[in-house]
């Protein structure tokens, strides 16, 4: 058994590496899927877990990571949260952007080992937040992003129905969408659209055309 801690694992199992719409971001990235997924299931010494989902930048986080980066001004001066944030690739851009603080909302501790190291490595401060804040009220936020949340059906509509619910307080929500099945059919509102390149052991093509739309209140 691998007794690595969350922190040593991910350097371990990951290269320092860039995705393809990001490169002004340096991430700890998994080249390839399965010997990670084998490495985490030593590690834990369990069997059945879900994938890795923090050692990937998938195609909805990079396309809300790039609108932050080409439109500075959607988060410059304020208090963000990267939810579901995985390696952490929106909320970095969202500090980079000039946003005065992040906060990145994660439940698995290999994903928040990850968003701290990749935070470090691009000298900007993101605060992991292990708190599972569905249902809850966001105080103090200003913007709530989050990429590629509605590829599961029931998890898709608990977010989205939370995340209108904060959009009704003012707050602006965000989500990235590579053409998930799950993403809502209405109460939407188009920001950009990104073609990203995606890899064939993640997704059934090469690229996704990837939409950024502003979640509106029912």
């Amino acid at each position: 058994m691998n007794n690595l801690s969350p922190p040593d694992f991910v350097r371990d199992n990951t290269t320092l590496t860039t995705a393809p719409l990001l490169p002004e971001i340096t991430l700890h990235l998994a080249t390839e899927v399965t010997p990670l997924w084998m490495a985490t299931e030593e590690t834990l010494a369990e069997k059945n877990l879900p994938p890795p989902y923090w050692a990937f930048a998938w195609p909805g986080g990079q396309a809300v990571a790039r609108l932050l980066l080409d439109r500075p001004d959607l988060v410059a001066g304020k208090s963000v949260l990267d939810f579901a944030a995985g390696t952490g690739i929106v909320g970095i851009a969202a500090m980079k952007a000039g946003a005065a603080r992040v906060q990145a909302c994660e439940i698995d501790r290999f994903a928040l080992a990850a968003i701290r190291l990749n935070a470090e490595a691009n000298g900007v401060e993101v605060k992991p937040v292990s708190v599972d804040l569905i249902g809850r009220d966001l105080p103090g936020i200003d913007i709530v992003l989050a990429g590629d949340v509605c590829y599961e059906k029931p998890m898709a509509e608990k977010v989205t129905a939370w995340l209108r619910r904060i959009a009704a307080t003012g707050t602006l929500v965000l989500l990235g969408d590579p053409g998930r099945a799950y993403v809502p059919t209405s109460g939407l509102e188009k920001v950009a659209t990104y073609t990203v390149p995606t890899s064939l052991e993640l997704e059934d093509r090469e690229t996704r055309e990837t939409v950024i739309w502003r979640l509106l209140a029912e």
